[in-house]
C-alpha cells in the first residue's frame, strides 16, 4: 500500500509548466527526479489538475522506459548481457544474484536496497562476465563472487557494523 505523498512539490512543478502545451512528458520527469519514481496517487491528482485522462498519463508513462511506477532501490545492479559477458556466464551471475536478493531482473528488494537489472554491454569486455552497482564495476565474476559483493557491509542500507 502506498503511503500517503504530498503533492506540494509536484504542485510547484505544475505552476512551473502552466498554460503550456505538450509538457506532459516534462512534467512526469521533473516528478520522477523529485520523487524517485511516480506514485499512482501523484499520477491521479496529476490527471485532475491538468485535465488530462488518467489512462493517458498511464499510457504515458507505460510506454517509455525511462518512468519508474515503483521506487528504485539505493544501489542499481546491472548484470552485462553483452556477448563477451552472455558466453562467459552472465546467466549464471544473474541466477545467483535473483537468488540471494530474492527477487527477479527489473524488481527491487523489498528494503529498497537494490534494484536488480539486466543490460546489454557496459564496455568492459575484456573483464566478462562483469556487473555494475551504481557506478564501480566488477569484472571476472562468478556466482559466488557476485553473491559475495552485494553481501558487503559497503552498500548503503547494509547490516549495520558491530561496535567493538
Amino acid at each position: 500500500m502506498e503511503k500517503k505523498i504530498s503533492p506540494k512539490k509536484l504542485n510547484q512543478i505544475l505552476k512551473k509548466y502552466k498554460g503550456e502545451e505538450g509538457v506532459l512528458i516534462p512534467i512526469l520527469q521533473e516528478t520522477q527526479a523529485v520523487y524517485g519514481y511516480l506514485p499512482p496517487s501523484l499520477l491521479e491528482y496529476m490527471s485532475e489538475e491538468l485535465h488530462i485522462s488518467l489512462s493517458r498519463i498511464y499510457g504515458i508513462v507505460t510506454f517509455y522506459t525511462q518512468f519508474r511506477l515503483k521506487p528504485w532501490g539505493r544501489n542499481i545492479i546491472k548484470v552485462c548481457h553483452g556477448t563477451a559477458c552472455h558466453v562467459s556466464g552472465a546467466e549464471e551471475i544473474s541466477r545467483a544474484l535473483s537468488d540471494e536478493l530474492k527477487i527477479e531482473e527489473g524488481e527491487t528488494t523489498s528494503d529498497l536496497k537494490f534494484t536488480l537489472m539486466s543490460v546489454r554491454c557496459v564496455g568492459c569486455c575484456s573483464l566478462a562476465p562483469v556487473m555494475m552497482i551504481n557506478e564501480k564495476t566488477y569484472g571476472r565474476l562468478t556466482p559466488q563472487s557476485a553473491r559475495k559483493v552485494v553481501k558487503s557491509d559497503e552498500w548503503e542500507g547494509g547490516s549495520e557494523k558491530k561496535s567493538p
